[in-house]
């Protein structure tokens, strides 16, 4: 593997694919004992307004019932 002038290296496609890089993906390089690995940036996800009730409606429930899960009836 070379290095360019700009410091950047092409990280192989089978190793992409292992750790599941895609183009966009935010990388980290940790060092432990004088050795270096890439690992993929944990990003916490957000948190929304109602991610409290995601997984809990089923394509059963109707309309209303969604609505009262959303409003805490």
């Amino acid at each position: 593997m070379r290095v360019t002038t700009k410091g950047q290296v092409t990280i192989p496609r089978n190793v992409r694919e292992v750790l599941g890089i895609t183009p966009e993906t935010e990388i980290d390089f940790l060092e432990e004992n004088g050795r270096f690995y890439i690992v993929k940036t944990q990003i916490p996800q957000k948190r929304g307004k109602f991610s409290k009730f995601r997984g809990i409606a089923t394509a059963k429930m109707s309309t209303d019932e969604i609505m009262r899960l959303t409003r805490e009836e």
